[in-house]
């Protein structure tokens, strides 16, 4: 008898444990993923072309909301627990619910699901979503190139597409992205590094996609999602920890993984995100776009565009009123959402809730605080000016000298 097992996951850690642990287990049988956090990604199939012979039809993925049903009509013996920024409440809220329905609920370590590599491996996570990982990871390459290496990155899953298609992508340009379809989070965390000409690899076979990588790098830079562990066995882990959600790193699952309490012999660096923004925006009234993922499940109410608002003198509007479609809901689901517009854009459509919710408010200018032009991805008819951010070491040995030492040693 091949144990029932369901994966909750949220398109990225879900099928890397898949691939890593279940694929050619034959004495479990993943009868369904389970999808969270981000929109549009249930109602999917796993396809064969990735689940391997042992699910020659593949696997249907469902909203996380059926897993009541499902592991009653499944008769599901066990559910893996597969995604990351979940405080340690909610997750064992789960918890309880499956085993109240007779299942197990399990974790997977971090040594049975990290690929080892024949190159140099630097990781970059924090310890929750928006801490800065994207920052420190363009830092990185960029220290890096100066130091004469050849980097590229592998970028933590996001294939909220074909699954079959995004089974391992490579993107060296613009043109890339729109082959691929991207959605707006994904062009957030490639199109930054494309423009520092660093290549980016993700997907979903992340055997693959490190076998692609490692022919074209001296060096492999892990650039992770939310405060998950890294897929790829690190020769050196960077963990970005947020001064302002402080306590949040032994809060969220699995970010307290990292914490110093229970790794005391980290070396702890202080560096600084500075902000970068026009000011002749002081007075105006603006309409403020931040990341999408930071202020959504990242639980953060503010971003760069609201802090660089403040410091120059410009006054956020309230977008709610004008708000429309999928985004109207959005925000209604993240009722502390008030003077700012997550860039949500997980399909067309609500690309084009976006760009419409833009158009419907009010408002002098508007300060696109995301890490992409997102005047190239919807039409904006009001005048708009850019916030940018970057790292810098705050300390003679800090990042850099890091970064250095490491290289001396490989």
């Amino acid at each position: 008898m091949r144990k029932k097992v369901i994966i909750m996951g949220a398109a990225g850690r879900d099928f890397h444990n898949f691939n890593m642990r279940f694929r050619d287990d034959a004495g479990s049988e993943i009868v369904a993923f389970t999808a969270a956090q981000i929109p549009f990604i249930g109602d999917r199939l796993y396809p064969p072309a990735l689940s391997g012979p042992l699910y020659p039809q593949g696997i249907r993925i469902y909203l996380e909301d059926e897993l009541t049903r499902l592991i009653r009509e499944l008769k599901a013996d066990e559910v893996v627990f597969s995604y990351s920024d979940l405080s340690h409440e909610d997750v064992m809220h789960r918890a309880s619910l499956v085993v109240s329905l007779g299942a197990d609920f399990t974790f997977l370590g971090a040594e049975s699901t990290m690929l080892a590599s024949s190159k140099p491996v630097i990781s970059v996570c924090a310890v929750r979503t928006g801490s800065g990982k994207s920052g420190v990871t363009r830092f990185v390459a960029r220290t890096l190139r100066e130091l004469g290496k050849k980097a590229v990155v592998i970028r933590h899953p996001m294939p909220y597409g074909d699954l079959a298609k995004q089974a391992a992508q490579r993107f060296a340009s613009y043109e890339d992205m729109k082959k691929a379809d991207c959605t707006i989070e994904e062009m957030e965390e490639y199109e930054p590094l494309i423009s520092d000409g660093v290549i980016v690899f993700a997907g979903v076979d992340y055997a693959q996609i490190l076998s692609n990588a490692e022919k074209e790098a001296d060096i492999i830079i892990w650039d992770g999602g939310n405060n998950d562990l890294p897929f790829i066995k690190p020769d050196l882990e960077i963990v970005v920890a947020d001064p302002l959600r402080p306590g949040h790193e032994v809060l969220y699952f699995p970010g307290e993984a990292n914490a110093r309490r229970l790794n005391p012999t980290a070396k702890i660096i202080k560096t600084a995100s500075v902000v970068k923004a026009d000011p002749g925006i002081s007075g105006k009234t603006v309409l403020v776009i931040e990341d999408g993922p930071t202020l959504t499940h990242g639980g953060m109410d503010f971003g760069a565009g609201v802090y660089a608002a403040r410091t120059f003198g410009a006054h956020p509007v309230d977008v709610r009123p004008y708000a429309l479609g999928s985004i109207k809901e959005t925000l209604k689901k993240y009722p502390r959402l008030t003077t700012l517009l997550p860039a949500m854009g997980y399909s067309k459509e609500q690309v084009r809730d976006l760009e419409e919710t833009v158009d419907n408010t009010p408002c002098d200018l508007v300060l696109i605080a995301t890490p992409i032009d997102l005047s190239r991805i919807i039409e904006i008819k009001k005048p708009f000016s850019r916030v940018e951010y970057e790292i810098r070491d705050m300390e003679k040995d800090g990042l850099e000298s890091v970064i250095a030492g490491f290289i001396g040693k490989v």
